[in-house]
């Protein structure tokens, strides 16, 4: 099985849909933010005050190269992913991308209480999610071979469309 890399605006739902997808099709998932936080003994949100963003973008990009000699990984991408060219080329040579997709009120619905999403930070509102979401949309959609929207649907038909299009993708 090749790797399978959710990609998308934070709280589309990447990393429920990983481990959701984990018991499914019993692979093992790399949660790219957890994976970060946990090597650097820092929170996301430290790591962006005390380094700065281009220095977790630095550690993204080698996370992945890692997981590129890999097989059969679920990996959850930080929402910010795309940003670099060369992260969407380590990403085709292992796996199938998927972009997950919500609407800035889903999106804000699903975050509006957490304090682990440093872009956010003090712009926590609609307006400014559908601003950011809109300054990355062409990147998602220039890296995707696959694409679904989570808005309104349970977990398990989610998996079901993401399992259904990654056969008809290899075939």
């Amino acid at each position: 099985m090749r790797n399978i890399f959710l990609i998308g605006f934070m709280g589309v739902g990447k990393s429920t849909i990983a481990y959701h997808l984990q018991s499914i099709l019993n692979a093992d998932v790399v949660e790219m933010d957890h994976f970060i936080a946990k090597q650097q003994k820092m929170s996301i949100a430290e790591i962006f005050e005390k380094f700065g963003e281009s220095y977790f973008r630095d550690l993204e990009s080698n996370l992945l190269l890692d997981i590129r000699k890999k097989q059969g990984l679920i990996v959850s991408c930080g929402g910010g992913i795309v940003i670099r060219e060369e992260n969407i080329g380590y990403m085709k040579q292992s796996g199938v991308i998927v972009l997950l997709s919500a609407l800035p009120e889903t999106i804000y619905e699903r975050v509006k209480d957490s304090k682990e999403r440093p872009i956010l930070n003090g712009n926590m509102n609609i307006a400014y999610i559908a601003k950011l979401q809109e300054k990355r949309r062409a990147l998602y959609e220039a890296a995707a071979d696959i694409t679904i929207a989570t808005d309104q649907k349970d977990i398990h038909t989610i998996c079901e469309e993401i399992i259904a299009a990654i056969q008809k993708e290899l075939h």
